[in-house]
């Protein structure tokens, strides 16, 4: 019988790194040929988008089979975006795997990123399904942690932006306060980074470390990690760990074990912009920072065409704070279009684009 594919699930809040964690590894593979899953939420797929920007991701032949989903599956990264992946083993996660499961010979190992809401054991759980168990395992669970947040006491950057993801997510069948949360991810993990200790001080990395040990409840392994640093991350650090979680979720308690609540609120929700324009990288996040003060927006990610520029600009923004790079060149048959995704409460769509494509000098 052939080896289990081994996979590895990269958990977190929103905004923690996750992304640029898979990014790391898809850049120094080492030659492992490596299918990711994205749990996104939004209709249009940046972080896919950004991920599969690397240039490392394996093409193969989408004839294998005329099925829609595995048309998509063409690439090796995917993204589930029907809704938070703990609440959706069984429509979305399970017939990815499947789909994955017929090309097994040519993946080498997973990698899944979960939502910021996402609870790690009702889906690691579903690695014991009988159609999948025997060609899959879970490698080990990683958690990162946002080291800013965490000494600030809100444990996620941008608790409105959170919240905006649980309550737009319509599939979403847990309630769970942030704390759990926090500390149901911690429970889970293999090993723990210490993400953005470039943002804190030593004081406050220190008052971190206690709060994670302390929620820990077995020897986990705990790195730190400050963002100009992805070469301390090696990939024999972050794969291999052989844990076959699936076989040892008691001693990684949750507070989900017994019982599960929902709640859903349909006015927080996502939109995004399309546009055949370019922009000025200041005067384009000028823009937003003034349509953040005008509408309730709690996330934006997007990439941006930049005139007399080859290369594509990359922009986040969580609440107020703003990060922009640019990630890889423009493709000779590729549009140049400026792509962003917002994230918010009872957005308006069109004002959004007005207001970025001739902004207005106010806003009701």
């Amino acid at each position: 019988m052939a080896a289990k594919i081994p996979v590895t699930i990269i958990t977190g809040f929103l905004g923690s790194g996750k992304t640029s964690l898979i990014r790391h590894l898809l850049q120094n593979s080492q030659g492992r040929r490596i299918a990711v899953l994205v749990n996104e939420f939004g209709e249009l797929g940046i972080d896919g988008d950004l991920l599969r920007a690397c240039q490392i991701c394996e093409d193969v032949d989408p004839s294998i089979t005329l099925d829609p989903l595995a048309k998509n599956l063409a690439s090796n990264i995917v993204e589930l975006n029907n809704g938070c992946l703990c609440c959706t083993v069984q429509e979305e996660f399970y017939p990815t795997m499947q789909e994955l499961l017929k090309r097994r010979d040519s993946i080498d190992c997973i990698l899944i990123e979960t939502s910021g809401l996402a609870l790690p054991k009702p889906l690691i759980k579903a690695f014991k399904w009988q159609d999948i168990c025997h060609a899959v395992t879970v490698d080990g669970v990683i958690t990162v942690v946002d080291c800013e947040a965490v000494a600030r006491g809100t444990l996620a950057q941008d608790l409105q932006a959170l919240e905006a993801q649980r309550q737009a997510d319509p599939n979403l069948d847990h309630e769970t306060p942030l704390q759990e949360l926090f500390e149901d991810q911690l429970a889970c993990a293999d090993l723990v980074i210490l993400n953005k200790t470039d943002l804190v001080t030593s004081a406050e990395m220190s008052q971190v470390q206690a709060l994670v040990q302390q929620e820990l409840p077995r020897s986990v392994k705990v790195i730190t990690h400050g963002r100009s640093q992805p070469e301390a991350l090696s990939t024999d650090l972050l794969l291999g760990f052989n844990a076959a979680v699936e076989d040892d979720l008691a001693s990684r308690p949750s507070h989900h074990d017994f019982e599960e609540d929902h709640d859903h609120d349909d006015e927080i929700d996502s939109t995004y912009v399309l546009l055949d324009q370019t922009f000025e990288p200041e005067v384009l996040r000028q823009r937003l920072e003034a349509l953040v003060q005008q509408q309730e927006i709690y996330r934006i990610k997007g990439f941006v065409a930049v005139p007399h520029k080859p290369m594509r600009l990359v922009i986040q923004g969580v609440g107020n704070r703003f990060e922009q790079f640019y990630d890889r060149r423009w493709q000779p048959e590729e549009l140049r279009q400026t792509k962003l995704v917002f994230i918010g409460r009872g957005l308006n769509p069109g004002l959004i684009q007005k207001e970025i494509v001739s902004p207005q000098t106010s806003t009701k």
